[in-house]
């Protein structure tokens, strides 16, 4: 499974840079095709050496920074994800063996020391279980799972949550390619109006650039956005599923104990 999880997350790299590095080849060959059908030298002399990132986010207008301040935080957020969401930091192995083993021997208080020195999502929830223990010796355990699940709610909430930063960046960046897109339409018929009769061409293909560089633009964010979701989502659910087996272990060790 971690091969697999691997090989996901590289074709998903692969296919990033791969699409992003494909906008200027698209916008090169589109006004080539504009150049050759006659009536926009201007722009045919554009297209002649292709287009550089400069010159697509000089085309797309302020949407372009937006949308470039969102990738840089998606490409954060997935190598974020991919430190923090595992098995390891939500349910460290050596942490729950010496948790069950101290708690086990009637250590309550070597164990809070451990979870403090380990912390964790699993060292979250069994320190609110003995810290209520050691305030309320006589707690019954019917409210020690209420104290347990409580706490793992909060934690689980914490692990899933913060994916859906990811998905915002999916549902926003296109709608701010598509206000992209309304600007440069407005920008070229308004051009249009106001302009000769033979540069009227020259701006309306300059409007509509914008607004499909910008249209373009916010799907390349949006969609390698949601693909990370997809997949760290998963991953969260997965570890929500270890933290509650691990807390299950735990408070049944801790119940044990009291009797």
């Amino acid at each position: 499974m971690k091969n697999v999880g691997r090989f996901v997350m590289a074709l998903f790299v692969i296919l990033c840079i791969g699409g992003a590095f494909s906008v200027p080849a698209v916008m090169a060959d589109a006004g080539g095709v504009a150049g050759g059908s006659g009536g926009a030298p201007q722009i045919d002399a554009v297209f002649q050496t292709g287009m550089s990132w400069v010159d697509v986010v000089k085309s797309g207008g302020w949407p372009m920074y937006i949308l470039g301040v969102m990738s840089v935080m998606t490409v954060a957020f997935v190598m974020y994800f991919i430190i923090v969401l595992r098995a390891g930091q939500v349910v460290p192995a050596p942490l729950y063996r010496e948790l069950i083993e101290k708690i086990g021997a009637g250590m309550t208080d070597d164990a809070i020391k451990a979870c403090e020195y380990h912390p964790s999502p699993l060292s979250a929830v069994a320190m609110s279980a003995m810290e209520h223990i050691k305030n309320d010796p006589d707690i019954d355990s019917a409210m020690l799972k209420d104290v347990v699940e409580s706490e793992g709610e909060r934690q689980s909430d914490n692990i899933q949550g913060q994916t859906q930063y990811l998905l915002d960046i999916g549902v926003i960046a296109p709608m701010v390619g598509l206000l992209g897109t309304v600007l440069g339409m407005l920008q070229a018929f308004s051009g249009v109006a106001l302009s000769s009769a033979l540069s009227k061409p020259v701006v309306l293909a300059g409007g509509v650039s914008k607004a499909l560089i910008t249209t373009a633009s916010g799907l390349i964010v949006a969609i390698p956005a949601m693909i990370a979701y997809s997949i760290f989502r998963r991953r969260a659910a997965k570890l929500v599923s270890y933290l509650e087996s691990a807390s299950t272990e735990m408070l049944t060790a801790l119940i044990k104990e009291r009797k």
